[in-house]
């Protein structure tokens, strides 16, 4: 694997780490229907954002609804790095099985989130394919979820007789199971425009909209100083926890200021931006941070609530060097100026 393929990885896994983290964090802070809220508001966003979009390139606009639907979930999931099998029964049923360990709630985080997470992004998300598709008798029937302790997220796409209402699009049939794996039958993406690196990238990139959405989506829902304390708290801690992790996937020191430099240089360049040292160390280093995907396409206001949150995540990596770093923001146009020192 190539030094940049490594990089992109280690911004899937930190971004992955981030948002497993932001759950938790808004889960022990706030009541599970305010959970539920805010998972049903990310999960529309991110459908509204991504699904008509994706369906188109990934070939699916020649199949039935309720098939196209399920081969969907099952291609795009994996594309991100989330385990989901498929099943045909017929034209106008197919099933989706989320396997273990489940990317959204991924080790032990998964006994840290209320149910009503899950219920949020059911109703976000995949209650809704039938809307953006403009087919009103295609619902979502789901069979096991993740926190009641069955056996894993799993339900079918199932185009009715009729059509349905907001309240019926979603619905629960516990007991009933998916037909038995085939492997055969599993759908793929057009190899000839997903390679591997195309893929990486996909999966660092589906980390980085789950959190930049999910901060967003927070920030609109509770006041804006709540929300930066909360996603901040976390970002630091989550930057805290994972700086060994991440040095060791980009092969850097826990030494000095070159160290922490040349760690940051690579972990935004693993992000795709544009990235240069611009002062060398001495007492103190500064990159020059420009093209920041974290805030791409983001509205001027969206953008400085990201960012603030956003920047914890550093704030703690670099604190968690056995000689303590500290990192500031400045802003420059549409980039930033990171100055790095050591602490005092």
């Amino acid at each position: 694997m190539s030094n940049q393929a490594t990089y992109i990885r280690a911004q899937a896994r930190l971004h992955h780490a981030y948002f497993l983290g932001l759950q938790l964090m808004v889960s022990a802070n706030k009541p599970p229907a305010f959970i539920e809220e805010w998972m049903f508001k990310l999960f529309r966003r991110q459908h509204e954002d991504k699904f008509l979009s994706s369906f188109e390139k990934l070939g699916l606009s020649y199949l039935p609804d309720a098939v196209a639907c399920a081969q969907y979930h099952a291609i795009a999931n994996n594309i991100g790095g989330v385990g989901v099998e498929y099943a045909y029964e017929n034209d106008q049923k197919a099933w989706v099985r989320f396997r273990y360990p489940r990317w959204m709630f991924d080790g032990p985080t998964i006994c840290g989130i209320p149910v009503e997470a899950s219920r949020g992004f059911l109703r976000g998300w995949y209650a809704h394919n039938g809307v953006s598709l403009n087919n009103p008798k295609l619902g979502f029937v789901c069979v096991s979820e993740d926190m009641t302790g069955e056996f894993g997220f799993c339900g079918y796409f199932l185009e009715h007789d009729h059509e349905l209402t907001e309240n019926t699009r979603l619905r629960f049939a516990k007991g009933e199971r998916p037909p038995p794996f085939s492997e055969a039958e599993q759908p793929r993406p057009p190899s000839a425009q997903w390679s591997e690196e195309r893929l990486e990238k996909a999966n660092r990139n589906y980390a980085i909209e789950y959190v930049r959405n999910a901060v967003v989506t927070l920030g609109e829902l509770i006041e804006r100083d709540e929300a930066v304390e909360l996603a901040s708290r976390a970002a630091r801690l989550i930057g805290l926890q994972y700086f060994q992790q991440m040095r060791g996937m980009v092969g850097t020191d826990d030494g000095d200021l070159n160290s922490a430099t040349e760690f940051m240089r690579r972990m935004f360049e693993g992000m795709g931006d544009s990235v240069e040292v611009i002062s060398p160390a001495n007492t103190e280093s500064r990159l020059r941070h420009s093209e920041l995907r974290i805030t791409k396409n983001l509205s001027a206001e969206r953008q400085a609530l990201v960012l603030t949150c956003w920047e914890h995540l550093w704030i703690g990596a670099l604190a968690s060097f056995q000689s303590i770093k500290r990192i500031r923001r400045l802003d420059e146009g549409k980039g930033v100026i990171w100055v790095i020192s050591e602490e005092a």
